[in-house]
């Protein structure tokens, strides 16, 4: 059996139109289509943005234990000359930041579910979509074993707090630093999103932040979310996280309040988004150009 993997519908829908359908299925709560595809039986899941990717393969080959994984898709485009349907065979492996593997800093993350995902923000004033004490304990336990793997390794590993995850809410937050000896990778935008201040958290976690990823967000967007009872790939395509100095996140405050405490680690710039079907290719590197020249003028970087 072959599993696919494909995180939107503009690259499921080609595949299924080549092969021939069986059933709609799930596996813990993700949506999955059995096929044939070339001759071979075929599981096809529609995984969604972000984080619900490393969920929904983790539910696929514990339900259907495929020999083949496919993932449909390619983060970032990595050529002009790609075309829709072509494979791409990865001989190395290198960081997204740039750095090389021996100075890598492995990320760690909760995975989310389809359940979170359908309510961004909720954690922040209805615990009841937290984990229990076992999810609690079994987070524990993978993030422990996780860190051990990469400390034997010689990296240190951090942990990034995320909307549609177990962990995005500020009590959330807490608890996973409660619970584990890991660093923090500070996210602003993902933190006002769970409710949080990111100010204030410098403040509180300062110890243990060792990594910065800085976006802005608009709080309207995930009102207007909350209220059509949306979910979180929807907010995102209306560009809840937007360029910097454009939304409520108070980016001068925190950049000062990072120079405050000495901070010296790593800090990326980021603006999660989809893009529009219409829009040009070229315009999300304006866009981070223009986040470069904000941070130039506005906070001196």
């Amino acid at each position: 059996m072959i599993a696919v993997f494909a995180a939107m519908d503009a690259e499921v829908q080609p595949l299924l139109r080549a092969a021939v359908l069986r059933e709609s299925s799930e596996a813990s709560g993700f949506p999955v289509i059995r096929a044939e595809i070339g001759g071979r039986e075929a599981i096809v899941c529609r995984t969604g943005l972000g984080r619900r990717a490393a969920a929904a393969a983790e539910a696929v080959l514990g339900s259907f234990s495929p020999k083949v994984v496919l993932s449909a898709g390619t983060a970032g485009g990595l050529s002009p000359d790609l075309n829709a349907g072509d494979i791409v065979i990865c001989d190395r492996v290198r960081a997204a930041d740039g750095a090389s593997p021996e100075d890598a800093e492995p990320v760690l993350a909760d995975a989310g579910s389809p359940a979170r995902a359908s309510r961004p923000g909720a954690a922040a004033h209805d615990r009841s979509v937290g984990l229990d004490g076992g999810g609690w304990r079994r987070l524990a336990d993978g993030v422990a074993r996780a860190a051990e793997l990469a400390r034997s390794r010689g990296f240190e590993p951090t942990f990034h707090h995320h909307t549609a995850t177990y962990v995005e809410a500020p009590w959330e937050i807490e608890r996973l630093l409660e619970l584990t000896d890991v660093g923090l990778l500070l996210d602003t935008g993902h933190l006002t999103l769970g409710g949080g201040d990111p100010i204030q958290a410098l403040d509180d976690w300062r110890e243990r932040i060792d990594h910065v990823h800085v976006k802005d967000y608009r709080r309207e967007i995930l009102a207007a979310i909350v209220a059509e009872r949306a979910d979180m790939e929807e907010a995102w395509r209306r560009g809840v996280f937007c360029e910097l100095g454009q939304g409520d996140v108070d980016l001068p405050g925190f950049f000062a309040r990072l120079r405050t405490i000495g901070y010296e680690g790593w800090l990326v710039v980021e603006q999660d988004r989809i893009p529009a079907a219409d829009e040009r290719p070229g315009e999300a590197a304006e866009a981070q150009a223009r986040n470069r020249r904000w941070l130039a003028t506005t906070v001196g970087l």
